[in-house]
């Protein structure tokens, strides 16, 4: 017999629908028979899987281990399965030793706030990769904040995602409730995420674009158009909206000429891969540093000058809208980044 404790992250679910979430390797009827035979209980007591969990429950399993293991799902075996319980809690561990103590901007029991730096994935691309999902684990495995057993059911993680090279806020759930929530906020657009960067060219004026992205997936690169394409793909373009405020100018001098530069406050409506860096690129204005969708001399002369070796962009400040729910204490709140050191040494240098 085998006991599964409920923890928060798993409050208020049914029981079938945790059940069917454990183990998923059988089916819901095999399920209900255990129930009904009472090889599956709630708190010593039979159940008919329409009950709702409580934090502390306790859920008795009465099968063989092979029985328990074949229907398990892939994160209980990897957790109960001796080495590669090790295998798996040394990859969070190696991440948070490797990428240490990030700057946390705000964190409380759902949700945290995190300063990415520049170079760091937010996910994994392969899986030899560590990524912040890793460290946001070994972190909360450290405080002593979750267990090695709890991710069977629940895995804290990053819930939007910022390029390897884009640097800034970056939100990550804790809990399942602050998972869903975030999820919500962010599929309504009522979260608004503000980006600073510096880009080619003289804006003049604010601005609001929109059009339609096409991702290339053999050359992981976007193209942006004005209409959607009459075509067989065009399923495959998706509507991107990007505004943008005039923050200030400067200049770069390369063989004598001027080169006039502008800084952007950018609002993202629409999250889409690539989506500033390549619809700033489609209306003439690339990052500075960009070497997907830059100008590659000007890409040179930044990088000879600051080292900068990647585009300038960062994810300055969260806004949450207005809520009356139980996330009411995030209403109307801002949390802000600053800017990394090589954003502020380039501006100090080429922007009066």
């Amino acid at each position: 017999m085998r006991e599964i404790k409920i923890d928060k992250n798993s409050t208020g679910k049914r029981l079938d629908k945790f059940l069917g979430s454990y183990f998923t390797e059988c089916s819901m009827g095999f399920l209900f028979k255990m129930l009904r035979k009472k090889n599956i209980t709630l708190n010593g007591k039979k159940a008919s899987g329409k009950e709702a969990l409580k934090e502390g429950d306790v859920i008795s399993v009465f099968f063989s281990d092979e029985t328990f293991y074949k229907f398990a799902n892939k994160h209980v075996n990897a957790l109960d399965s001796g080495s590669v319980v090790d295998d798996t809690a040394a990859v969070y561990e190696r991440a948070f030793a490797k990428f240490g103590d990030l700057e946390i901007i705000y964190e409380d029991e759902n949700i945290l706030l995190l300063n990415k730096p520049c170079g760091i994935l937010s996910q994994k691309s392969e899986a030899k990769d560590l990524s912040i999902n890793e460290w946001l684990i070994g972190y909360l495995l450290n405080r002593g904040e979750i267990s090695k057993e709890s991710l069977a059911t629940f895995r804290p993680s990053v819930c939007n995602r910022l390029d390897r090279n884009t640097s800034g806020l970056l939100i990550c759930s804790k809990s399942l409730p602050g998972a869903r929530k975030m999820a919500n906020l962010l599929k309504d657009r009522t979260l608004h995420k503000y980006y600073r960067t510096i880009v080619i060219g003289n804006i003049v004026s604010d601005s609001h674009l929109s059009g339609y992205l096409f991702k290339d997936r053999k050359t992981n690169k976007v193209v942006l158009t004005d209409t959607k394409p009459d075509n067989e793909q065009n399923d495959l373009y998706s509507p991107v909206e990007t505004s943008f405020k005039v923050m200030g100018h400067g200049a770069l001098y390369i063989s004598d000429k001027k080169t006039i530069l502008t800084e952007l406050e950018v609002l993202l409506h629409t999250g889409k891969t690539h989506q500033i860096r390549a619809h700033l690129s489609s209306e003439g204005h690339p990052l500075i540093g960009d070497t997907k969708y830059g100008n590659e001399q000007t890409n040179k002369i930044i990088k000879s000058e600051f080292g900068l070796k990647y585009q300038l962009l960062h994810s300055s400040r969260l806004e949450f809208p207005i809520m009356a729910d139980d996330f009411s204490y995030l209403s109307g709140r801002i949390f802000e980044a600053e800017l990394p050191a090589i954003y502020s040494n380039i501006k100090s240098k080429l922007f009066s």
